[in-house]
């Protein structure tokens, strides 16, 4: 009876052992290696360096501040939005009051720079991780008079940027067509400088 616990006890610890080295550590060294040679760019986060300085990412959204830049949509994601490490939404009922004043609130904002103009959903709304990257072509588009008159480029050459930057589906049916912020902004931003 003993030698039989024994052995029960040697199995055990032996598999135990076993599979720490393959799970732990041998599948995941193997899998962290695959995707640094079949796909670098996404295994290390889709990072975007301009003149060698790391700018963002092109999967994680950012603030933008100023009338100049296209902005991104709202972020609850930590104290002050776009916390990678707190991603998540405010969890906020469309019936909350809070919630309910705080858009109220961006659409006025918004309404300002395009009056009588219906403000898209997704320039008022957070996404479900806080950190979204893209927003949809109808809210460029709401922010090309802003931006255009801020920098001193004629809406048709912005409107043309915009266009340049929308990225269609997913093989043309996952999803919907969408703008990413940061690139639209770099973009931008090499238009030239900012006329007054």
């Amino acid at each position: 009876m003993k030698s039989q616990i024994k052995s029960h006890l040697a199995s055990a610890v032996l598999m135990t052992v076993v599979g720490t080295v393959l799970l732990g550590i041998v599948y995941p060294l193997a899998i962290t290696a695959a995707a640094q040679l079949l796909m670098p760019n996404q295994a290390n986060g889709q990072l975007i360096r301009k003149n060698g300085e790391l700018i963002g990412s092109h999967i994680i959204g950012q603030p933008f501040k100023g009338s100049k830049y296209f902005h991104s949509r709202p972020s609850v994601a930590g104290d002050a939005g776009y916390d990678a490490t707190a991603s998540g939404g405010s969890n906020l009922g469309p019936t909350n009051q809070k919630l309910v004043d705080r858009v109220a609130g961006d659409v006025a904002t918004a309404q300002a720079d395009n009056p009588g103009k219906p403000v898209p959903i997704d320039l008022v709304t957070t996404s479900a991780s806080g950190l979204d990257p893209d927003i949809s072509p109808a809210a460029a588009e709401f922010q090309v008079v802003r931006v255009a008159r801020e920098r001193g480029l004629s809406e048709a050459a912005v409107h043309e940027l915009v266009q340049s930057h929308t990225a269609a589906p997913q093989l043309g049916l996952l999803g919907e067509s969408r703008v990413n912020v940061l690139e639209l902004n770099l973009a931008l931003d090499d238009q030239g400088p900012i006329r007054h």
